[in-house]
């Protein structure tokens, strides 16, 4: 089964956010971390079953590595 990151970002004043590098339209948010990763998973799993749906080919997973490298995603958590 294929794996891929999920980010998290958080400021003081909002909800844990979630999100998929390699899923762009991906998105989600929580008002606790508990509730944040339970709405990721659900996120996911719709997004990727719309995809399969329509015919459209899932990306490969990218590294974390190549996740960091990415300067737009060094205050996020993997």
């Amino acid at each position: 089964m294929t794996k891929y990151i999920a980010l998290l970002r958080k400021d003081a004043d909002s909800d844990f956010g979630v999100e998929f590098p390699d899923f762009p339209r991906c998105v989600t948010a929580g008002s606790s971390l508990e509730e944040a990763g339970r709405f990721a998973e659900e996120a996911l799993r719709f997004h990727v079953e719309g995809m399969i749906q329509d015919g459209t080919a899932l990306p490969a997973a990218s590294t974390l590595d190549e996740i960091r490298a990415d300067a737009k995603n060094q205050d996020a958590r993997a």
